[in-house]
């Protein structure tokens, strides 16, 4: 078992983020997360990579908002609950957040060093690489301010970034969002490849059709709480699933 999250609960105060949520990725899957919007789809992966962890601690310090963490996370078997996202990224689990949220006055070259900067800069070096063999746009644009590059472009280069940091498990966070139906595919295809040269997926979506060719197993998830969970085909032939997040 790559990953395993047993029991996770997540309060925000006294909201329930994520309510007694467990699921499993297993080495070279491709793993998807749907869910409708404010499902706990963003909650859940931010967890997983120690980003509400790091928020609970920084709120604790200033006397803000509360947040509660309970639940057991482990990676290749270990736990890694305490672990802070640094720590997490250097063990091989990186996020690449929803929105594709790069420095827009950067350009697309300097922000993919800026992902890989905790790895040695050959390794940094290989993942940007493969960015580029991989997003043929980002190559093109190398030495363009990614504030002038498309929504596709960016989500790219998001998930370039996240290459850069050398992932082996790669949790993307809606990268399908707000982008045309040709900029998803080839996202979609993106994916796909990368996970063919050796990175487990952890997808999360609202609208899954498009990952539908691609996924091996997925978690349904609504008001935090696991809904259904199967095989990418069992879903498929679950009515209710198949209509509100598959669109068919």
């Amino acid at each position: 078992m790559m990953l395993e999250a047993r029991d996770l609960m997540v309060f925000y105060e006294n909201a329930l983020a994520i309510n007694d949520l467990s699921l499993s990725v297993e080495r070279g899957e491709v793993v998807g997360v749907f869910g409708s919007n404010s499902a706990g789809k963003t909650t859940l992966l931010n967890t997983l990579a120690g980003l509400t962890l790091h928020l609970a601690e920084r709120e604790r310090r200033k006397g803000g908002m509360r947040i509660t963490l309970q639940g057991r996370v482990a990676f290749e078997g270990v736990t890694i609950d305490s672990l802070p996202p640094r720590a997490r990224v250097e063990r091989g689990i990186v996020l690449c957040r929803e929105r594709h949220p790069v420095l827009r006055d950067l350009t697309v070259e300097e922000n993919l060093w800026l992902g890989g900067y905790l790895r040695p800069p050959e390794e940094a070096k290989k993942g940007i690489a493969e960015a580029y063999e991989l997003f043929p746009p980002l190559s093109r644009a190398k030495r363009r301010k990614a504030g002038l590059l498309s929504g596709g472009e960016q989500e790219m280069l998001c998930i370039g970034m996240a290459l850069a940091a050398r992932p082996r498990l790669l949790l993307l966070d809606e990268p399908l969002l707000g982008l045309s139906p040709q900029a998803q595919h080839e996202v979609v295809l993106g994916a796909k490849e990368i996970n063919r040269r050796g990175v487990t997926l952890l997808i999360a979506e609202q609208y899954a059709r498009p990952l539908a060719p691609i996924i091996d197993r997925a978690y349904v998830i609504e008001n935090g709480s696991l809904v259904v969970a199967g095989t990418g085909a069992e879903l498929m032939d679950n009515p209710e699933v198949r209509s509100a997040y598959f669109g068919v």
